[in-house]
C-alpha cells in the first residue's frame, strides 16, 4: 500500500521538475470538499499545478474543482497555503498534461504580446453605457458597458456567450474572451479610433 502512495505522487514531483509555471491571469470558480463555492484568480499555473488567489481557503490535503478560463475543469488538492490564496496539484492524464502545456504556452505568449497594447490603451466608461449585443445565432440582447478600450470593453448582462464566439457590439466585431463576476470581456477583432469609439459600440 505504501508502494502504491509513492507511485501516485511521484509524477506530480516529475511535472513540477519537467514543467516551469507561468504566469497567467485566469479567472474561475472553484468548489471545496464542503461543497462552496468561490470566485477565484490564477496567478500562476504549470501542466502539474497552480497557485490561485481566493477568498475561501481550505486545509492542506483538500481536494478541489476548479473550472477555469480558456482551461474549463481541473481539479486537485491544495498543497501549501500562500497569501490570499493557496496553490493545489492538478491531477490529470499525459495526453491531458500535453494538452495543458500547449494552452498555457498559448496564453503566456497572448499575455506578453498584448502587454504593451493593453498599457497604452486607456480603459473609459461611456458617457451612454447601454449598448446591444448581437451574437453568433443572431439574437440581439440588451447589456451594459462597464468599460472599454480601443481594444476591448468589459461588459455586464445577465446571458454570457460561449467563450471565443464572435459577437457584434453595436457595429464593432469582437470576441468573447474571459467571463467576469457580473458579465464578460470582450476582445475587438480590429483597434478602434478613440474618436469613433464610443458611438461604434453603442449604435443600436
Amino acid at each position: 500500500m505504501a508502494l502504491a502512495e509513492q507511485k501516485a505522487i511521484l509524477p506530480g514531483t516529475e511535472e513540477r521538475r519537467r514543467f516551469q509555471r507561468v504566469k497567467v491571469h485566469l479567472l474561475g470558480r472553484y468548489m471545496l470538499p464542503d461543497r462552496r463555492e468561490f470566485p477565484c484568480q490564477v496567478i500562476n499555473m504549470s501542466p502539474g499545478g497552480l497557485a490561485m488567489l481566493a477568498p475561501g481557503i481550505g486545509n492542506v490535503g483538500d481536494r478541489v474543482i476548479a473550472y477555469l478560463d480558456h482551461i474549463g475543469r481541473v481539479e486537485g488538492k491544495i498543497t501549501r497555503i500562500i497569501d490570499n490564496g493557496f496553490a493545489m496539484t492538478v491531477g490529470a492524464t499525459p495526453r491531458k498534461r500535453d494538452k495543458l502545456a500547449a494552452q498555457l504556452t498559448w496564453l503566456a505568449n497572448r499575455d506578453i504580446l498584448n502587454l504593451p497594447e493593453d498599457r497604452r490603451h486607456d480603459r473609459i466608461v461611456p458617457r451612454n453605457p447601454a449598448a446591444m449585443l448581437m451574437l453568433e445565432d443572431g439574437s440581439r440582447h440588451n447589456c451594459r458597458i462597464i468599460d472599454m478600450s480601443r481594444s476591448g470593453a468589459a461588459i455586464a448582462a445577465e446571458f454570457r456567450p460561449p467563450l471565443r464566439s464572435r459577437v457584434m457590439l453595436g457595429r464593432v466585431q469582437a470576441r468573447v474572451v474571459r467571463y467576469l463576476e457580473e458579465g464578460f470581456a470582450l476582445e475587438f477583432l480590429h483597434e478602434q479610433l478613440a474618436e469613433t469609439l464610443e458611438n461604434s459600440v453603442t449604435a443600436q
